[in-house]
């Protein structure tokens, strides 16, 4: 199942299969109060005075492309989240999971609402991801990382294959035997991970995109081959992504015809279904919740 489907996701997840999905991932708005955007340039060599300057002294001239951008403002944020969250769970396997990307604004509060609805007992982990990117604050210590919260369905069975995690380098590989040194050792609940390049291949412009590899780190040891995995939040498609290579399916959902879009072009070698409202075409502007 390779799914990507346009629309409300509060609309859409009550028509999805129960039972479907081995684990959900979810990046849901930030609460940041201000639009989310990513301001998308196209650079060219200029035969005269372009308006950029690089290296040597060469000119170039300067396209400035139509960004995808959504609201990222909410007057009560549990009120919108947290009943998209229970109308998703009878989505999951009866050993899936459930992971809510968030930052320092809401997390606490969804925990909170997150355990009323759940059961502490089904909480699992707090992983941070953190990273070293952007300007620093000048008057608090600054903001560089974001928490995952890990859910499961059941605390006695759920799926965790740890053979899959991958391994990261010793710090001191002095204080280790050569053989430790060489295998690395594996992650704890903080990540150090890079933000997407912004030059990079990965980049597809869309704001708020999450790297690939924070991404996969959660499919590979929370799903099996053949799983079917679901995100419906899906901006980018960075899940999408994800679980395509590691030969998982998808159903991704995201109200933005903007962020369809992106999605579909990033998956197209995937060949997924792509469903869209009757009426609505391709390149629509629109804006995720």
């Amino acid at each position: 199942m390779k799914r990507i489907l346009l629309g409300d996701n509060a609309a859409l997840l009550p028509t999805l299969p129960s039972g479907f999905a081995r684990f959900i991932y979810i990046d849901p708005p930030f609460n940041t109060g201000a639009p989310q955007r990513r301001q998308r340039v196209r650079v060219r060599r200029a035969e005269a005075r372009g308006e950029r300057r690089g290296f040597g002294g060469r000119r170039y001239d300067v396209q400035r492309l139509e960004s995808p951008e959504y609201a990222d403002g909410f007057d009560d944020y549990t009120g919108f989240l947290l009943p998209r969250i229970e109308a998703s769970l009878r989505c999951l396997t009866p050993d899936g999971s459930l992971f809510v990307h968030l930052d320092y604004r809401e997390v606490h509060y969804v925990k909170v609402a997150l355990d009323a609805l759940l059961g502490r007992r089904c909480f699992m982990n707090e992983l941070i991801w953190a990273y070293d990117f952007g300007g620093r604050s000048k008057t608090r210590w600054p903001c560089k990382h974001d928490t995952l919260l890990w859910y499961v369905m059941d605390p006695k069975r759920y799926v965790f294959h740890y053979e899959a995690l991958d391994r990261i380098p010793y710090m001191a590989p002095g204080l280790v035997t050569p053989e430790k040194a060489a295998r690395g050792k594996t992650p704890t609940d903080v990540w150090w991970h890079t933000i997407v390049p912004t030059s990079g291949r990965e980049k597809t412009g869309y704001p708020t995109q999450k790297p690939l590899g924070v991404v996969e780190r959660l499919v590979k040891v929370h799903s099996s081959p053949g799983d079917v995995l679901l995100d419906y939040f899906a901006g980018s498609g960075t899940l999408g992504a994800a679980a395509a290579r590691h030969e998982r399916g998808f159903v991704l959902i995201d109200q933005s015809p903007e962020a369809v879009d992106v999605m579909a072009a990033r998956l197209a070698e995937h060949q997924p279904e792509i469903t869209r409202p009757e009426g609505v075409q391709r390149g629509e502007r629109g804006r995720s919740p």
